[in-house]
């Protein structure tokens, strides 16, 4: 009687699911609001550190718009990039979570590649500080397209494998089909977005509805699912690198030459041969990192169709250096805040596949 009754207490449902939110980070929209606007670089990837670039994108945008075109599509070319290295991490977890090892095996060993790739064009792999205020740090290195080429050209085949071995398989199914469900009205009610929402069925992409960057100029589908549960967004998941790939693909044929940053050394640095030649060089780099620059009076609303979900950020000018208001909408506390609907009246063991199906990694449920 005693085993069954510690069995039967392992075994019950989760009548509730309520989420504590703790202080996991330092308060990076505190910090941004005593930094000037060209010193953002190190606190943006204590936020999302899986998509580091596209955090960094969004930022980007909201102070200045006005880029070269190489450099759009540099900065486009390593969003696609970072999102497969969060879809591959993410399935990885996933599939993990509910007992497989092989594909965090296989696709984290396609990670390592793209990795490489991050560190070549820019001497870092997760942190990157690529993607500056009017462009990017550094043109890429000769041979890296082609190289990237090579790699996505290869990634379908290990995608092929994995839903192979996983999407078919029996207890992966029993383990995520009709878990966590939800509807699209109330994931609409929620503020859900990304694979969060695509997976109830709506067709919901900023780069589509409100395109950045040259998203505009590239083909790509955005695909859906239809019962918004557990097994549907790992599927849209391995879906959306299918078009990664293709966006990708893309970039690379229609690169076009060119400077990859402003021609402004108030806005962005000069390079360090300028700086030993020119003492106006050398003062204009001084001054960006210690004050910033000035912005016009205003606010603005900016987001990106983050890997997660919609990562926006609000800011406020009041004409100086520093921001007087920064506000970040972060996916992430928005998707696990649902957790008390998604996880509610399922058995313990499916938290965890409903968790890792969210994609938290909770450096920006920060509140």
């Amino acid at each position: 009687m005693e085993k069954e009754s510690t069995l039967a207490k392992y075994i019950k449902e989760a009548e509730d699911a309520l989420v504590q939110i703790d202080y996991l980070t330092k308060e990076t929209e505190k910090l941004k609001r005593a930094a000037a606007l060209g010193t953002f670089e190190a606190f943006d990837p204590e936020v999302v550190e899986l998509a580091a670039k596209n955090t960094k994108l969004r930022h980007r945008l909201a102070i200045l718009n006005r880029v070269p075109r190489r450099a759009k599509y540099i900065r486009t070319l390593f969003s696609e990039i970072t999102r497969l290295l969060n879809h591959l991490a993410e399935a990885s977890f996933l599939t993990l979570d509910v007992g497989a090892i092989t594909p965090l095996f296989w696709l984290f060993e396609e990670r390592e590649k793209l990795y490489e790739i991050c560190e070549r064009v820019c001497g870092s792999r997760m942190h990157c500080g690529y993607f500056r205020i009017g462009g990017v740090a550094q043109d890429m290195p000769l041979g890296l397209m082609d190289d990237i080429h090579e790699l996505v050209s290869k990634l379908p085949e290990r995608l092929d494998e994995l839903e192979y071995l996983v999407t078919n398989n029996r207890l992966f199914i029993a383990r995520t089909k009709n878990i966590g469900p939800i509807t699209a009205h109330e994931a609409l009610n929620r503020g859900f977005s990304s694979v969060m929402l695509r997976a109830t069925g709506e067709k919901w992409d900023i780069r589509k509805v409100m395109p950045y960057e040259v998203y505009d100029e590239l083909e790509f589908d955005v695909p859906v699912g239809a019962n918004g549960d557990v097994y549907d967004r790992f599927i849209l998941r391995v879906a959306e690198m299918r078009q990664s790939i293709r966006l990708v693909n893309q970039l690379l044929d229609k690169m076009p030459p060119g400077e990859v940053k402003v021609d402004d050394n108030k806005i962005s640095p000069p390079t360090r041969a300028e700086m030993k030649k020119s003492m106006e060089s050398l003062i204009c780099h001084f001054k960006l990192f210690s004050r910033g620059f000035n912005v016009p009076p205003g606010s603005t609303y900016t987001a990106i169709e983050h890997p997660k979900g919609e990562f926006g950020v609000y800011l406020v000018s009041d004409g100086t250096s520093k921001p007087y208001r920064c506000r970040i909408r972060p996916p992430r506390f928005i998707h696990l805040s649902g957790m008390d609907d998604l996880g509610r009246n399922t058995f313990l063991a499916d938290v965890v596949a409903i968790l890792a199906s969210i994609d938290a990694v909770f450096g920006d449920v920060d509140r």
